[in-house]
């Protein structure tokens, strides 16, 4: 088996029990240098081989973990946050499937949930969100037609935005289409590292911060008053709110609470 393993934002604790695991267990780790922090690869066993994709092609990336597979070792493709967003792994399964070669992917933490604690805050608040919208800007990767940030903006969501921070500017040009100068936006840069850098503005000085801060790369963006950790409370714990685990408040036969994916959890 060949398993993509999302290592999180920074922190090495943030890895996942399975991909930790996964990484112990690994002969041949194909690890995204240039975004994964070499603490996380202390998880990995003495003898382990270790291949730094930053150089490597397509081609190249394939061939390393295919040979392994062949050869019955146990193979790694370790990628930064969670590697279903951005995470370019849509190729590589494609030249896997290909090669009728197996495959499993193991979620992490995303940069964007990540940010959201280091600020913190919560992203969906009931009467100002209750979405949010992952995007980024267009660079050498460009944006299909209809999903540039001025048009996702017309939503008011929350918004998280990555790959972005080296035109903020432009950025914030392009959301204040929609939302009012005063919107809260912030920036944290190397969200769960060690240099974790967190600015809070609005979008009329957002732009600015950075700049005064040096931040030009790796770091997330998000916009929207969810931020200002304001709103309605959640109807989940109002004492008059009932579902299938609590009565109304006084009633002897509560037993548990609503999960936040709709599902019930005993208490």
């Amino acid at each position: 088996m060949i398993w993509f393993v999302g290592a999180g934002p920074g922190d090495p604790e943030l890895i996942t029990v399975r991909g930790r695991r996964l990484l112990e267990e690994a002969d041949v780790v194909v690890y995204a240098g240039s975004l994964v922090p070499k603490a996380v690869l202390t998880w990995t066993r003495d003898g382990c081989e270790l291949h730094d994709s930053a150089s490597m092609t397509l081609g190249e990336q394939v061939e390393v973990m295919t040979e392994a597979h062949a050869a019955g070792k146990a193979v790694v493709r370790l990628h930064t946050g969670d590697p279903s967003l951005y995470g370019a792994i849509g190729e590589q399964m494609r030249a896997l499937r290909e090669r009728d070669v197996e495959f499993a992917v193991v979620p992490g933490v995303s940069s964007f949930v990540a940010a959201a604690a280091a600020l913190p805050c919560e992203l969906t608040a009931p009467g100002v969100s209750q979405t949010v919208i992952i995007t980024r800007q267009p660079g050498r990767t460009p944006v299909p037609a209809g999903q540039e940030i001025a048009g996702l903006a017309a939503h008011g969501a929350t918004m998280a935005i990555f790959l972005s921070a080296g035109d903020l500017s432009g950025t914030v040009a392009e959301l204040r289409r929609h939302y009012e100068g005063h919107t809260a936006a912030a920036v944290v840069q190397r969200a769960s590292w060690p240099e974790q850098l967190v600015l809070r503005g609005t979008l009329e000085t957002i732009a600015a911060q950075a700049e005064a801060a040096g931040v030009d790369r790796t770091a997330m963006v998000l916009v929207g008053d969810a931020l200002r950790g304001e709103g309605a409370a959640s109807l989940l714990y109002d004492p008059g709110f009932t579902h299938g685990y609590r009565r109304p408040e006084g009633s002897a036969d509560a037993v548990g609470e609503a999960g936040d994916d709709g599902g019930r959890t005993p208490a």
